[in-house]
């Protein structure tokens, strides 16, 4: 384990685990979380020992209720904020890391936890989990993406409803629009995203790599790019199977 000061890290076998800690506050996201979270993915993008990553909230109230806003809502310079961008990208790190995200996300799911999550590959919900983007509400706009991957996971019409009235969504809505993948009780959430790791744990890395690469990019191009690209995949995982089969062959 591999504390940080808002975050914990624990590596199990092949799957990592990354909770959000800072129950007090109900795990708000602030700055040394977006430092502890940087330092963290960074770790892991280049671990190959890692195969899936896990994201959940320490306490019982919350994943994330959003943003510390006595920390966010102080807004450096124009050029201080691109500085800061430029060296600690959190945004773009989440996009580069090629093992799957898993988000175990209960209680309250808003602002800046919700766009993590959304950043994840798979969200399973518990039955007490309240989703919601509250940030038009207060002045401010999502500052993590909110505005761009809410649409891509739940369309248009809906993600406008949330993000103009502050709708919050149950997890029962929020599986029915498509924003997360399953709900259960809460007392089988972590069980269930456990096992959901480990079954993707004990799968061919490089084929999950590249699956993963191949609907993310692929969402982005036309459909005969998106084959293209396919076609790619593929062979390069038949170039890394064979180099791996003709290195085993020349120990034997």
């Amino acid at each position: 384990m591999i504390g940080f000061e808002t975050v914990i890290y624990e590596k199990k076998e092949n799957i990592a685990h990354v909770t959000l800690n800072r129950p007090q506050v109900l795990n708000a996201y602030s700055v040394q979380m977006r430092d502890d979270l940087y330092d963290v993915l960074s770790a892991v993008k280049v671990d190959d020992e890692v195969r899936v990553v896990v994201f959940r909230g320490a306490g019982e109230k919350a994943f994330c209720a959003g943003a510390d806003l006595t920390e966010f809502l102080t807004a450096p310079s124009v050029v201080k904020a691109r500085r800061i961008r430029a060296v600690r990208d959190l945004w773009g790190l989440f996009l580069s890391i090629p093992q799957p995200l898993i988000a175990a996300l209960h209680g309250y799911v808003l602002g800046s936890g919700l766009e993590i999550a959304l950043f994840c590959d798979l969200r399973i919900a518990s039955d007490d989990a309240v989703f919601g983007l509250p940030e038009v509400g207060l002045g401010i706009l999502p500052g993590a993406g909110g505005t761009q991957t809410l649409p891509r996971v739940m369309g248009l019409s809906r993600s406008l409803d949330m993000l103009l009235t502050g709708r919050r969504l149950s997890g029962d809505e929020a599986h029915r629009f498509g924003l997360v993948n399953r709900v259960v009780p809460r007392d089988e959430l972590f069980p269930t995203v456990e096992s959901i790791a480990h079954r993707i744990a004990s799968f061919d890395p490089g084929a999950v790599r590249k699956a993963k690469e191949a609907v993310l990019k692929g969402s982005d191009l036309s459909l005969q790019n998106g084959l293209d690209l396919e076609k790619r995949l593929v062979s390069e995982l038949a170039v890394i199977r064979g180099t791996m089969t003709a290195t085993v062959a020349g120990k034997e």
